[in-house]
């Protein structure tokens, strides 16, 4: 059984990655349908949240269905992510998460995210005082180095663990890289092979299939996966990694009426959460994601984000299901 504190995430647990302008509530709805064990809040900034600046605040919204669930904050002053920390404890998550990982140059150029793995004294005492002030369980998210000339992954952990964080997420990439090449997993499994290291290690990159998550599993001996991309127009990655791991066989991808119907519910949790219009606007990304691969989508791509009315978007949803179910047998809907 894995634990975050007092938390169970199971034996072998799958958590979803916090996404910017992705892993929302409406989008976190839809993968807790389909089996993640844990998510997590898209990363706050801790400047906005002390400000109460109204985006930041609003990511702080969380639901009883989404449990256990962490949010996330980010920032390169101390003081400021402390006090961001306690804020994002009244909201009552499960943790705080703190993000050591993101390599987006306005973020890391700053010295937040992956930025301070160029500064491990520094990473140290935020974590501390962040650990100080709250009495929820701290976890972090963070990178293999800066580049691969200063991978000190295992030092990083030990520092981290020293001073009382929980559970470490690894992605196995530098900033440097930012998300290309492969991820490299084998410093992972090095951290979490260590006899110094006692907390759960999570891996994350690169996985995008339930026969790499059984294969990763087993080769780099990891307490978790988690994953993001992967997840994004495709939630049923949960339950096809969990339904391999029980049984050693792939479940058939989602049928076209499981496409329409879950992004017609992600669209109505978008729609309760931030009212018709602008759940309607933000929806609008995701559309293409949940049909990729069909042929000849555009048109119905552009109807879907040009409709001002859940009606209209209903209307051309139903379309779409019954204009490929026509054509089905000549698509690949995996």
């Amino acid at each position: 059984m894995v634990k975050i504190g007092n938390i169970e995430l199971g034996e072998f647990p799958l958590l979803l990655a916090p996404m910017e302008d992705v892993s929302d509530p409406p989008f976190r709805a839809v993968c807790k349908e389909n089996g993640v064990d844990m998510m997590y809040t898209e990363f706050i900034a801790a400047d906005g949240l002390i400000r109460e600046a109204e985006k930041s605040v609003q990511k702080l919204d969380i639901y009883d269905y989404e449990r256990p669930i962490g949010i996330q904050i980010f920032g390169a002053e101390i003081e400021a992510m402390r006090q961001a920390a306690a804020i994002a404890e009244q909201a009552q998550p499960e943790l705080i998460d703190i993000n050591y990982g993101c390599p987006v140059k306005k973020v890391a150029c700053k010295g937040a995210g992956a930025g301070i793995l160029q500064d491990l004294p520094k990473m140290q005492k935020m974590t501390a005082e962040i650990v100080k002030q709250v009495q929820l369980p701290v976890t972090v998210k963070t990178r293999l180095g800066w580049d691969e000339n200063s991978i000190k992954i295992l030092e990083v952990a030990q520092r981290l663990q020293d001073v009382g964080i929980q559970a470490l997420t690894i992605h196995g990439r530098t900033r440097k890289q930012m998300y290309k090449g492969e991820a490299d997993w084998s410093y992972i499994a090095e951290v979490r092979s260590h006899p110094s290291i006692h907390i759960p290690i999570f891996g994350n990159g690169d996985v995008d299939s339930p026969q790499k998550a059984a294969q990763y599993r087993q080769q780099y001996g990891i307490d978790g996966i988690m994953i993001g991309r992967a997840s994004i127009g495709y939630p049923w990655i949960f339950r096809e990694i969990k339904h391999y791991f029980a049984t050693g066989e792939c479940l058939p991808p989602p049928t076209l009426a499981e496409r329409v119907n879950v992004c017609r519910q992600h669209l109505l949790h978008s729609i309760t959460w931030k009212g018709e219009k602008l759940g309607l606007f933000e929806m609008r990304p995701h559309y293409s994601n949940y049909f990729r691969g069909f042929a000849h989508f555009k048109p119905f791509r552009m109807r879907l984000v040009e409709a001002n009315t859940f009606a209209e978007v209903l209307d051309t949803l139903e379309e779409i299901q019954a204009h490929y179910a026509q054509i089905a047998p000549a698509l690949s809907l995996a």
